[in-house]
């Protein structure tokens, strides 16, 4: 038993099991509410000439609390095991959130459509109730995605640690000079981003879905560009944008020096890539950067994350166009 409860991440589990039981009542008491506006039976199902399935109220609304529950569950559950990736665990929770309201906001556009009226044959699925209550599930799910922390677990990053901490033993010039690490913006950036284009889009896919489509990839695609992957080594600097495409390629030849600095991302034109006057960066906030200064004159700003992980770049890189420079034949970046 204590080996199956340490498999599992046990605050997620908390939240995955009660929020959708908590939204089931929430749902069962509004109904109970708007009881006495409501025909006898109520419509469960529509077609062009109105309700073509009934039940009664009872059943609808028990049936809507067991849906409610039953979905959020086989959504929210999937983020429970700590087995699972911890990407695939963030998109499952926030999955789980967008499908048990988007489920309550069926079953409530239902009865909001039926309010009022003596015969459910008459009704129809309340569209502004539809069309409000699907944007709210779309965006408060992808901000669970980027607020849902998962409980640490051994990770591929740790086997990392282990390996570079083995090389420390076996080669220390080689752990010390290799440095593999991701940069992002700052969480409210994010949030920012999904409150100002991906709930418009939701909202504007009802009327003109193409034009909703394009302007939520348009987003994703501005968001790719606020994270980027980085190698450094005795090769050199690669900088990946959303962590695939290369978008800094300065082998260690071409290093005159690199030093930390505190950089204002819009002395470089801007967050994301940018090539401005005679600087390229990468930069995903303003704040801890290192600025690499190349024989030919021109600069390169990369953002670090934190002044610890900026003193570090910027030793592995003067390190590496030293010995480029003076121990033997120049590398590729990223060649051993």
């Amino acid at each position: 038993m204590g080996t199956f409860r340490e498999s599992l991440d046990i605050r997620a589990l908390r939240f995955a099991l009660a929020f959708p039981l908590l939204l089931a009542t929430g749902f069962v008491v509004c109904a109970q509410m708007v009881r006495n506006d409501l025909p006898d039976p109520v419509a469960v199902m529509w077609n062009a000439d109105g309700g073509s399935a009934f039940a009664p109220f009872g059943a609808y609304v028990a049936g809507g609390a067991a849906m409610i529950t039953f979905f959020g569950w086989v959504a929210f559950l999937q983020a429970v095991p700590l087995s699972r990736p911890v990407v695939m665990r963030r998109v499952m929770m926030g999955l789980g959130l967008m499908v048990s309201l988007f489920v309550t906001t069926v079953l409530a556009a239902g009865l909001v459509g039926q309010s009022g009226l003596e015969d459910a044959r008459a009704s129809h699925v309340d569209p502004i109730v539809l069309a409000m209550g699907s944007g709210a599930a779309v965006s408060l799910g992808v901000v669970l995605m980027f607020a849902f922390k998962p409980d640490p677990r051994w990770t591929r990053e740790d086997d990392e640690a282990l390996e570079a901490a083995r090389l420390h033993v076996t080669d220390p010039d080689l752990a010390r000079d290799t440095l593999r690490m991701w940069v992002h913006a700052r969480s409210s950036v994010f949030i920012m981003i999904i409150v100002s284009t991906l709930f418009p889009a939701a909202l504007i896919a009802i009327a003109v879905p193409w034009l909703g489509a394009l302007v939520a990839a348009a987003a994703l695609v501005g968001a790719g560009f606020l994270f980027a992957r980085v190698r450094a080594d005795r090769g050199g600097l690669q900088v990946f944008a959303g962590g695939i495409v290369p978008v800094l390629t300065v082998p260690a030849v071409d290093i005159a020096a690199a030093a930390p600095a505190d950089v204002k991302a819009a002395d470089f034109g801007g967050w994301g890539w940018r090539h401005h006057d005679d600087a390229t960066a990468m930069l995903v906030s303003s704040g801890p950067a290192v600025v690499v200064r190349k024989l030919n004159g021109g600069r390169v700003a990369l953002s670090a994350g934190t002044t610890a992980t900026a003193d570090e770049l910027a030793g592995i890189l003067n390190r590496a166009a030293e010995r480029a420079h003076h121990g033997g034949q120049p590398q590729q970046p990223g060649a051993r």
